[in-house]
């Protein structure tokens, strides 16, 4: 879920030279006042099919009381490449309670298709996609190519992110600049509101809210969901070799 709410605005052919090789965020996760979990994000530079690609891991996971009635293993990995901030390999393997899922996807942007196999029912398919298309891991670490002129308050986007095993259009509004307290001290932040998809897990479609650090890192700070049942918050935990130093307001 935390990535999933971490689907921010994009422009398509940047590099991602805002992101340095052996970076590592981590979350601190809370249902209402329960600690629910942690999140952690790695990017390391590498290279895929002859192309310089950021290779990406998303690991998540309930903990304490949470995990005791409802376990979650979420293991994400993305290669986005370098050059224009598309990726070309997004794999999903999940397990959450009783669900599980293993699903892997090759983009074709030359021609707007996309190989998808599921890995526990043995089958792939190819199917049509959308130029400039996203996957979950890769939409948040292209945001982080924008510079201040892309993300000014006021400012609206679109964009396209492949989900599971399929495409969900996202709306994004910067409605303006907010003070995040975090365990290192205050932090300078954007605020963002994506449009998500309600009723199933969302209160309703405008009931996410995200922090990203105001420079040039843009490092999502905190990020606050009304569900339907209940409210959840991710709060950067540590982080390391993060390009800009982040700057902190005691």
């Amino acid at each position: 879920m935390l990535f999933t709410l971490s689907i921010l605005a994009i422009v398509n052919g940047q590099k991602l030279t805002n992101i340095q090789s052996g970076e590592t965020l981590r979350y601190r996760i809370h249902y209402g006042l329960l600690n629910a979990g942690t999140a952690t994000l790695t990017a390391t530079k590498t290279t895929y099919r002859g192309q310089p690609h950021l290779y990406v891991k998303g690991y998540g996971r309930t903990t304490g009381a949470v995990r005791a009635f409802f376990k979650v293993e979420d293991h994400y990995e993305s290669y986005i490449n370098y050059n224009n901030g598309l990726p070309s390999f997004y794999v999903r393997n999940v397990q959450e309670g009783g669900y599980t899922q293993h699903l892997e996807t090759a983009f074709n942007h030359g021609n707007n298709t996309l190989l998808l196999t599921d890995r526990e029912k043995n089958t792939t398919k190819q199917l049509k996609s959308v130029r400039g298309m996203q996957d979950m891991l890769s939409a948040f670490y292209f945001l982080r190519t924008l510079d201040d002129s892309e993300l000014r308050v006021g400012t609206v986007r679109k964009l396209n992110v492949w989900i599971d095993d399929e495409m969900f259009p996202f709306q994004l509004r910067v409605v303006g600049t907010e003070r995040v307290k975090t365990r290192f001290g205050y932090v300078n932040c954007l605020k963002i509101i994506p449009q998500v998809i309600s009723g199933r897990v969302f209160k309703d479609k405008e009931g996410v809210t995200l922090y990203v650090s105001n420079d040039r890192n843009h490092v999502p700070v905190s990020i606050r969901a009304e569900l339907v049942v209940g409210s959840l918050t991710a709060s950067l935990d540590s982080f390391s070799n993060v390009k800009y130093p982040l700057t902190f307001i005691k």
